[in-house]
């Protein structure tokens, strides 16, 4: 039967998403080569998953894993429950497991904490540019207005305009949550603890949100999880994942920490089962206490490639000005300069398209997003993919003018 003439899709989606700028993430563009673009953890998961194939041509496959073995004809425990204990075990100043939910991904608990909290076409929430794209475009889908209080850029600094930001929040009723990134993404910035604080004791009657993605990759002598105030502050929500520090991007396991009763509206407005019986299989055996001792042990190595290797040699190079940030998460944010010594999205995007495409190397060009003019994104990968990345860098740099 043909396909009517007179049907046109547009007229049934709603405005906001005709609208809508999508996220773009990291493999959009570029899938194959030494991938560094993305923060994944390139020293891979904390421990072996074997996926073998069992039946020579019939397709089926063997789940093996340090988790007890599952009967997958049965839902998953629609709470996580296993999970959550040993989440607070790793994670001791959480009060209990009632003050955790999981989602798929961190995304997920993004978006639930909006579709529960802002009404459409009328609330808003605030975001801090430059920071991670997806609280927009969540916003976006959902139909909720985003104000914008940039993060104080001077010096490369990317902390909070805590002045800026109590005075938008309280002038505007329809703020109902406000996204903070710490560390920041691109900035790599830890936010400190005072700012937040301040924000959390201004009056402002909304959700201040913390997205720690990064916290393990931060020195124990500058912060630590902002988990740590959820008991103090009823207003506060954590959100951490098990992506980066523990290298399990593909089990999509996001974490959220706050008030039991706001983690009980989250478990009650999110689907049945959302977070599967192997995401829940794999994170059980992740969060062991041998494991977690191995992911920090990582996490240790990631930071010393970061500061004692990659940031100097980095700093050696022709064209690049300075590492920017806080420096604080597991990527680097590296500005370029021309042969005049002024900021150049050129030779930034340059290098990022031809490293991508004839080199076999792949980072993260942010030289659109606000104060980070003239800027690739670097992931910190092993010790081989960071000297991969320092001199093919260096060879193509030294031949700009």
């Amino acid at each position: 039967m043909p396909i009517s003439s007179g049907f046109d899709i547009k007229r049934i989606i709603r405005p906001n998403i005709l609208k809508l700028e999508p996220y773009r993430c990291a493999r959009d563009d570029y899938s194959e080569g030494i991938l560094l673009d993305a923060n994944e953890n390139s020293y891979g998961p904390v421990f072996q998953i074997s996926i073998s194939e069992v039946g020579a041509g019939c397709g089926q496959l063997k789940f093996e894993s340090q988790a007890d073995s599952r009967q997958l004809h049965r839902y998953p425990d629609p709470l996580g429950r296993e999970v959550k204990q040993r989440i607070l075990k790793m994670r001791p100043s959480i009060p209990g497991i009632e003050n955790i939910f999981l989602g798929v991904g961190s995304d997920e608990v993004i978006d639930m904490l909006v579709r529960i909290i802002c009404q459409p076409g009328k609330d808003a929430v605030m975001v801090t540019p430059p920071t991670y794209g997806m609280y927009k475009v969540v916003a976006s889908i959902n139909d909720v207005d985003v104000v914008k209080v940039p993060l104080i850029v001077e010096g490369g600094s990317f902390q909070l305009d805590v002045d800026a930001m109590i005075e938008a929040a309280l002038g505007n009723p329809a703020i109902k949550i406000i996204w903070l990134c710490s560390p920041g993404n691109p900035t790599g910035t830890y936010l400190r603890e005072e700012d937040i604080r301040r924000v959390l004791d201004s009056g402002f009657t909304g959700l201040v949100v913390v997205d720690e993605a990064y916290v393990d990759f931060v020195h124990t002598d500058k912060g630590e999880s902002y988990a740590k105030l959820v008991s103090e502050y009823p207003g506060l929500f954590v959100i951490q994942t098990m992506s980066k520090s523990f290298g399990l991007a593909g089990i999509r396991l996001g974490v959220g920490i706050g008030s039991s009763e706001l983690v009980g509206y989250l478990n009650n407005a999110k689907a049945p089962y959302s977070v599967s019986t192997l995401s829940l299989d794999v994170a059980k055996a992740a969060l062991s206490d041998e494991n977690v001792e191995k992911m920090r042990r990582v996490a240790a190595s990631i930071v010393d490639q970061r500061d004692m290797y990659l940031i100097p040699e980095l700093m050696r190079l022709p064209h690049v000005s300075r590492i920017i940030g806080g420096n604080d998460a597991n990527f680097v944010l590296c500005r370029f300069v021309d042969s005049d010594g002024n900021i150049s999205n050129k030779i930034a995007k340059d290098l990022y398209r031809e490293m991508a495409e004839n080199q076999g190397l792949v980072v993260r060009y942010r030289g659109s997003d606000y104060g980070c003019e003239g800027c690739l994104r670097i992931t910190i990968g092993t010790a081989e993919e960071n000297k991969a990345v320092v001199d093919t860098m260096r060879k193509l740099l030294s031949e700009i003018p």
